[in-house]
């Protein structure tokens, strides 16, 4: 442990250059003191590191000194997938082993080349999870992930989406981070199967199974999330849109939405209003999907449900007078 800490100094000194101790303790989350008891054993091993004292001080390496100790063990080089989810690799229990790896590979690199690198972190920053959603509780991400790197057999206890429990012996083959929710792909009863990772209450390792030759996550993450749409919206409503409402399409209906906005073959009367079919869920969700676009949408058919969003307009005039 120890010794990676070590090494962990000495790359943050050949990138940065000159860093305090506070800095240097901040970064490898020990105290100030095992901080200079490092670089005392840094000196030691021969490593021409020495301190500039005074407020605007700090530790450095002597100018040209380069380590060439940029090896990647086997876990950083698994975390280097997930160089561009700092959340992501958090959540994994990756974050200190992702930093590691980045540490290595910015000493490897030229010295434009590592200028250049730092520019792009300086100015572009990735942030998963969506607005409007409170964050999940997931003590169980870090048990499936390492059931899905040694390829291990789980036993869970499931909250299904009406908050029933179920017992499940899972195979757990890939998970998805979608929108901040992460999403664990398994082969149970032979079925190929999705399961939400934050309603996993239980987890209990069990033994090896065989992987399926040939399974790829993508695909049937993209099959699976097909699937998903057709069941969710599984009718469509014809609806006039202003150009407002075409606007909203994709922030009330998402990416289902909007691909129904491209596909369309007609064109804006003179007005500008558009006539599209758009996909809605049954019953009171589709009613509230379509309330939201207010007077940028008017429903044509089917008749049961226009009679619905006019139904509420009614009842919501009537409130305000």
């Amino acid at each position: 442990m120890r010794a990676s800490r070590l090494l962990s100094v000495l790359l943050l000194l050949q990138n940065r250059g000159r860093m305090t101790a506070d800095e240097l303790a901040g970064e490898l989350e020990v105290s100030v003191r095992t901080v200079y008891r490092d670089i005392e054993a840094l000196s030691a091993a021969g490593v021409p590191v020495y301190a500039d004292r005074g407020r605007t001080g700090g530790y450095q390496l002597v100018a040209g000194y380069r380590t060439r100790l940029t090896g990647l063990s086997e876990e950083e080089a698994q975390a280097l997938a997930l160089a561009g989810l700092p959340v992501a690799a958090a959540e994994l229990g990756l974050g200190t082993v992702l930093t590691a790896a980045q540490l290595k590979l910015y000493a490897a690199l030229p010295e434009e080349l590592r200028t250049r690198a730092g520019r792009v972190a300086e100015r572009f920053h990735l942030d998963v999870p969506g607005w409007h959603r409170g964050i999940e509780s997931l003590p169980q991400l870090a048990p499936v992930a390492e059931a899905v790197w040694q390829e291990r057999r789980i036993r869970v206890r499931y909250r299904r989406w009406d908050d029933s429990a179920v017992e499940r012996v899972l195979e757990p083959l890939g998970l998805v981070l979608k929108a901040g929710t992460w999403y664990l792909a398994a082969r149970c009863d032979g079925t190929e199967r999705t399961y939400r990772v934050s309603r996993i209450d239980e987890l209990e390792q069990a033994e090896p199974f065989v992987r399926p030759e040939g399974f790829d996550l993508a695909g049937y993450w993209r099959e699976w999330s097909e699937r998903f749409e057709r069941r969710l919206y599984p009718r469509t409503a014809l609806v006039r849109l202003s150009p407002l409402g075409r606007d909203l399409v994709p922030f009330y209906l998402g990416a289902v939405g909007a691909r129904a906005l491209r596909e369309t073959t007609d064109e804006p009367d003179e007005d500008g209003w558009l006539l599209v079919e758009l996909p809605v869920e049954q019953g009171a969700p589709a009613l509230g999907e379509l309330l939201h676009f207010g007077p940028e949408l008017q429903v044509l058919e089917p008749a049961e449900l226009r009679e619905q969003v006019a139904g509420a307009v009614t009842r919501m005039g009537a409130l305000y007078g």
